[in-house]
C-alpha cells in the first residue's frame, strides 16, 4: 500500500478510536443469523474500501474467513495490524476487546463470527479434547474421496476442517455433544442417521450458512453433489 494512502487509513482510524463503542449486536455490518445457550453466529460483511464501527467484542470467538481478503484491524489501545487473509481460514480470539477494521479489498470482506457464551467456564475445561488421547487435538484424517484436518481445541471446543469429494463418504462416526456446521461453499450431501434410515436428512448450504445440530447420535455423511464440498466443523463437549 502506497505510504499515503496507508495515511489516510490510519489517520481514519484514530480518529475512529474517539468515537461511540457499540456492543456487536449494534455494529451494522454484523448480522445475528444463530443464538442459543452456547454461541452467538453472526454474517459479516464489509463492502470494498469501508470499516465497520468501533464494537466490543465481550466473548472468545472463532472467525471462518470466506474469500481472501486484506484488511486493517484496530484494536483500542493498540498501533493497527495488516492481516492477510485466505478463504476458509479459521482463527481463534481470546476476548474481551473493542477495534474496528477496514477492509482494503476491491472485494467484500465476509466472514462467519461465532461467540462462544459459555468462555469463562469453558477455560477452565481441560485444555485437551480428550485428555487422554492429545494427539486428538491435532492430525488429519485420510479416508477415500476426502480429508479432516483437526485445527485446533479452545476453550472446549474442537475446530476441523472438512473437504468431501462428490460421491465420497465419511465414515460412520458418533456425536456426543453439539457441534456447528460453518459452509466454506456450496455442496449438497447426505446424513444416514443411525436407526433412522438411508436419506434420514438431506443438508443443502452455501457459502457462510451455518448448522447447529444437537448431539447423541451416529450417522455417516455422502457427499451428493457434483463439486467437493468444503466446511468447518465446531465440536462441542
Amino acid at each position: 500500500m502506497k505510504p499515503c494512502i496507508l495515511m489516510l487509513v490510519l489517520t481514519s482510524f484514530f480518529a475512529a478510536l474517539d468515537a461511540q463503542e457499540l456492543e456487536i449486536t449494534a455494529e451494522p455490518h454484523h448480522q445475528m443469523v444463530l443464538a442459543n445457550d452456547q454461541v452467538r453466529v453472526f454474517n459479516v460483511e464489509v463492502p470494498p474500501h469501508s470499516e465497520t464501527l468501533m464494537y466490543w467484542h465481550r466473548h472468545d470467538y472463532i472467525y471462518v474467513v470466506l474469500g481472501a481478503a486484506q484488511i486493517v484491524n484496530a484494536v483500542k489501545g493498540k498501533d493497527p495490524a495488516t492481516l492477510a487473509l485466505a478463504d476458509g481460514d479459521v482463527t481463534f480470539v481470546p476476548g474481551t476487546f473493542a477495534h474496528i477494521f477496514r477492509n482494503l479489498s476491491s472485494q467484500p470482506f465476509r466472514n462467519v463470527t461465532i461467540e462462544l457464551l459459555r468462555d469463562e467456564k469453558l477455560r477452565q475445561s481441560p485444555a485437551h479434547w480428550n485428555p487422554a488421547y492429545p494427539e486428538e487435538d491435532r492430525g488429519l484424517a485420510i479416508f477415500h474421496g476426502g480429508t479432516q484436518e483437526i485445527l485446533f481445541v479452545k476453550d472446549g471446543v474442537r475446530v476441523s476442517e472438512v473437504e468431501l469429494q462428490p460421491g465420497a463418504v465419511i465414515p460412520a462416526h458418533h456425536h456426543v455433544g453439539p457441534h456447528l456446521l460453518v459452509a466454506i461453499n456450496d455442496y449438497q450431501m447426505r446424513s444416514d442417521v443411525e436407526g433412522k434410515g438411508k436419506g434420514s436428512n438431506l443438508i443443502s448450504m452455501t457459502p457462510g450458512e451455518t448448522k447447529w445440530t444437537p448431539g447423541g447420535y451416529s450417522h455417516t455423511l455422502t457427499n451428493t453433489g457434483h463439486n467437493a464440498a468444503k466446511f468447518i466443523s465446531l465440536e462441542f463437549r
